[in-house]
């Protein structure tokens, strides 16, 4: 007897390996199904996780930076508009593209349908694009406060700003939009052409010849000639207060620009560079990739650190910028909620001079 009992539990664990090592598909009763990897169950409680909490942070910084911005009117400038609207960008990659995305690789499995497959990707297309932009923005509106600090506030108004951010957000839409209609009859994989399951874009030679330079090359190049002019000017700076201390000469002050404008500059180069950091790998990446397992594995691996740089704008903020932790101090502990919070003093003499 106890001879069948081992006999029936081999028997059982013989299936249950059968079972593991077969084919599975994402849709099984379609023909032309996508198969399906088979994960552990640590796996999958692992993948969930850590994505959800990616998720969450995402969503929960960057609200912070849209709540402080919206609410204390101290903090209603040209500058933190841009930064409002690039963190509405972020937000929106936190709450939408991780999730949806962190679904897709953990079940290696479209489940989502093929008109949802065609927004999801409008969406995904348009918060990288215009993150780019927005950061483009902010770059020359550094150059403006920094090379003619007088004129700042006359050239660079709220009022332009938002129209500048409508632009942004409108020409990404449109754009995108453009690119994924004229890619999308042969190359989406829920296509007949492809297997029935996935959800990804195959961009035609010429198009991504084409976006590469319109949607990286170029902006790159716009924001890294101007931080480079911006740098050089923080050095005529530091070399005359130099001179001043010193003793040597003296020098018109309104030429000289504010210790505040470079500070922003300087902790936007730091946004700026963080970001490029994240694209350059990938876009390498693209242009040198091949059929191969592990290019597939790397490009997935730099597309989820774009997907991080989300959550990396406002933690900037954070170590560099006193209003924001002031803001946050007070969005934390309730004090927004009480009457006349809105008008706050956030900066200090640090932010001021």
């Amino acid at each position: 007897m106890f001879t069948d009992i081992l006999r029936q539990l081999a028997f059982l664990l013989i299936a249950e390996m059968d079972e593991s090592l077969a084919v599975q598909y994402c849709y099984p009763l379609h023909n032309a199904s996508c198969t399906k990897s088979v994960r552990s169950t640590y796996e999958y409680v692992l993948m969930y996780l850590t994505f959800s909490v990616m998720s969450a942070v995402t969503v929960f910084v960057n609200l912070l930076v849209i709540i402080s911005i919206s609410h204390f009117k101290q903090l209603h400038t040209p500058t933190n508009l841009l930064i409002l609207s690039l963190a509405v960008a972020d937000f929106l990659v936190g709450l939408i593209v991780i999730p949806v995305e962190a679904i897709q690789l953990t079940e290696t499995c479209w489940y989502f349908g093929q008109e949802f497959c065609f927004i999801f990707q409008c969406i995904v297309y348009t918060l990288l694009s215009s993150s780019l932009g927005h950061l483009v923005l902010i770059a020359v509106d550094r150059y403006a406060a920094v090379f003619d600090p007088l004129l700042y506030s006359q050239r660079i108004t709220v009022n332009k700003t938002c129209i500048s951010t409508c632009l942004i957000w409108s020409c990404s839409v449109l754009y995108n939009l453009l690119l994924l209609y004229c890619n999308r009859s042969v190359n989406f994989s829920l296509d007949d052409t492809f297997c029935h399951g996935q959800c990804f874009l195959y961009i035609s030679f010429e198009w991504g010849i084409f976006d590469l330079i319109i949607s990286f090359i170029a902006p790159c190049a716009v924001m890294i000639t101007l931080y480079l002019r911006i740098f050089q000017v923080a050095t005529y700076q530091a070399s005359i207060i130099n001179s001043i201390s010193a003793g040597v000469g003296c020098v018109d002050d309104n030429k000289v620009p504010r210790k505040a404008e470079g500070k922003a500059a300087k902790t936007l180069g730091i946004v700026v560079t963080v970001y490029l950091l994240c694209w350059i790998p990938y876009y390498l990446c693209l242009l040198t990739a091949d059929a191969s397992e592990a290019s597939a594995f790397t490009i997935t691996l730099l597309t989820w650190i774009l997907y991080a740089n989300s959550c990396m704008n406002p933690l900037i903020y954070a170590l560099f910028y006193t209003w924001f932790k002031t803001a946050v101090r007070h969005i934390l502990t309730l004090k927004i909620l009480e009457s006349s919070s809105s008008f706050i003093n956030l900066l200090s003499e640090s932010d001021l001079s």
